[in-house]
């Protein structure tokens, strides 16, 4: 039925005097998944003083050195710590908004540091906490 047919047959079973319950459910038959929020649509219209961060070309230039000198490619790179490829390419073009979780699995793969003062150093393997 559609939607006007529906609302013909409620309006008449009011007309009868019959009990009617209607209940509206939130988002229903939508596809809400992919829906803009507020604030999604005021990061994706940016501005000087409302930006994303992004990754500096020097964290991108030690990715790419660091992945060449274990003989990787982006690919490679990509599906050892799980991602697409294309997040390795648009960290290392200095396009990607930084993550914290992507970057230490990034560090990991290649053993140098991509965060804190230290950038391009290696990381120190020492004994991990329990």
């Amino acid at each position: 039925m559609a939607e006007s047919d529906w609302d013909t047959a409620i309006l008449a079973a009011q007309r009868r005097g019959e009990d009617v319950e209607t209940s509206k459910k939130w988002a229903a038959g939508q596809n809400k998944q992919h829906s803009i929020t507020k604030n999604t649509a005021k990061l994706d219209r940016e501005t000087e003083e409302l930006h994303h961060d992004r990754v500096t070309l020097e964290v991108g230039k030690v990715i790419q050195q660091g992945r060449q000198g274990k003989g990787l490619t982006q690919k490679d790179l990509a599906t050892k710590i799980n991602e697409k490829p294309q997040v390795i390419a648009d960290y290392e073009s200095g396009r990607a908004i930084p993550n914290n979780q992507v970057l230490g699995k990034i560090e990991r793969a290649i053993g140098l540091k991509l965060r804190g003062r230290d950038i391009g150093k290696p990381i120190e393997k020492g004994p991990r906490a329990k």
